[in-house]
């Protein structure tokens, strides 16, 4: 649909007593995730098209959030609707151990752009049980069984996948009986390694990986996930040089290499993979959200050929009802087909050098509640501080604020759909938003940094001067 088309977009009365009827039903008998359920109030989203939003009450939002940040070529794309559409009408459904067209097809794409010769696809239905079988792979091909990963990563939900992970959200399940040992990522903004540049960040950072990998002792780790640029927990990108030395450590010391694109593959870092910023090629790839834009549940495992030769002869203990479906596969078909003849990569790539970058290095110039930008492509993370100096969080760590909520709601009073986590606003749109309305949503967003501003504190030395932008790949 054309700026235009959407521009005439008219909710009706009948559509928004409708979303008023989903409203008390969903309070009724829906448990949502990640939530306190009684006070939760959720918004209702009546209709979506390319990068709008309608609430429950007819208003129209720009959807600066891409959902969980997995509508990667915003919403109802035509030719993906009408790939589901046709599978649908030849064969909805299928058993994996079938092969079908769709599925293959899918399998072709997704090689085609995976690096190395990751070209073997295992389907999950998302990225946690991607996650989860990526591991049990790991396991079974070294006969070793730790797991390491790193501090303020998210690798998924379930069981072992929120085990893995390392931000709070898996205290609640973390019983420390599972195999995982953390390290401290490379995080130069917030470096745990007191480093005064990115170059000690990276050999620090490494450092302490290795004592770890010799404390634990190589022989008993199975395998380091990392997610190549972290999502939710950041979006701060790897120094110089990190991801290469913990490649070379991983091969050192016999550790199988996952890496995690859940979030940030399939475009959104203006590369096909982020991995491919930094000429990695891990020995497993964990991939979801984007590789069908979340039109269809879908994720999956890309393996190297050493793996895949672990399980020539030997069956694969794994597998799901609905591993590969026709419906999900058609649509990352179509997806990926879209990505390619309408230059979304690509596209992202310029969005983020061109539109982003440049106008969140004006907000860290404008807004002392700014205290650093970072990011490439259409993923990027203004992190907002108290004070520029100490670099005190709007919201603490692992939680929120009246502050941050406050901050939230002006942005969607300015008719946004925000993505924010802890103290931290992301920036993460479609891979294919208008310049126009990526400006727009851009000013829009600035009206809640205005509001951020009234919460700065103000050092004894004064005002203090906008911290150094991290902007895109820096080798």
């Amino acid at each position: 649909m054309s700026e235009q088309a959407i521009a005439q977009v008219q909710i009706t009365e009948e559509q928004i007593a409708a979303g008023r009827r989903a409203y008390e039903l969903d309070r009724e008998h829906v448990f949502h995730s990640w939530q306190a359920q009684g006070p939760f109030d959720p918004m209702t989203i009546l209709k979506t098209e390319g990068s709008y939003v309608w609430d429950g009450e007819g208003n129209k939002l720009i959807d600066l959030s891409s959902q969980l940040v997995n509508t990667n070529i915003g919403h109802q794309h035509a030719k993906v609707i009408a790939a589901i559409v046709e599978q649908a009408g030849k064969l909805a459904t299928i058993a994996p151990q079938h092969v079908n067209d769709a599925r293959s097809e899918a399998a072709r794409l997704i090689a085609k752009h995976t690096p190395g010769e990751l070209d073997k696809i295992f389907f999950t239905n998302g990225g946690a049980d991607a996650v989860e079988h990526a591991v049990r792979m790991a396991r079974l091909h070294t006969g070793k069984h730790k797991v390491l990963s790193a501090y303020r990563s998210y690798h998924g939900g379930t069981h072992l996948a929120v085990n893995i992970t390392g931000d709070p959200r898996r205290f609640a399940s973390d019983h420390a009986s599972d195999g995982v040992v953390r390290f401290f990522p490379a995080y130069p903004y917030r470096s745990y390694f007191n480093s005064a540049t990115l170059e000690e960040e990276t050999q620090r950072a490494l450092k302490h990986l290795e004592d770890t990998i010799l404390l634990e002792g190589p022989g008993t780790i199975a395998a380091l996930i990392l997610e190549s640029i972290p999502g939710t927990a950041g979006i701060y990108l790897p120094p110089p040089g990190y991801l290469q030395g913990v490649r070379e450590l991983t091969k050192k010391h016999g550790i199988v290499y996952i890496a995690d694109e859940v979030m940030a593959g399939f475009g959104r870092s203006g590369e096909w993979f982020a991995v491919n910023h930094f000429g990695v090629v891990p020995d497993l790839l964990t991939f979801a959200k984007g590789v069908n834009s979340g039109y269809v549940p879908l994720g999956g495992v890309a393996i190297s050929p050493q793996i895949f030769e672990t399980f020539r002869e030997r069956a694969y203990p794994g597998g799901l009802t609905y591993s590969g479906h026709p419906l999900a596969c058609a649509a990352a078909a179509a997806t990926i087909t879209a990505m390619e003849d309408e230059g979304m990569v690509e596209n992202a790539k310029r969005l983020g050098e061109e539109i982003i970058g440049p106008r969140l290095a004006q907000f860290a110039a404008d807004h002392p509640s700014v205290g650093e930008v970072r990011g490439t492509g259409v993923f990027w993370a203004i992190e907002l501080v108290k004070n520029r100096e100490t670099r005190e969080p709007l919201a603490a760590y692992g939680g929120s604020s009246p502050e941050m909520n406050q901050v939230i709601g002006a942005a969607k009073k300015a008719g946004l759909l925000p993505f924010a986590n802890f103290n931290r606003l992301h920036v993460v749109p479609a891979m294919n938003i208008q310049d126009e309305v990526l400006i727009e949503a851009l000013d829009r967003l600035e009206q809640a940094l205005v509001v951020a501003d009234t919460f700065v504190e103000y050092s004894l030395t004064g005002r203090t001067a906008p911290l150094s932008c991290q902007f895109g790949i820096k080798g």
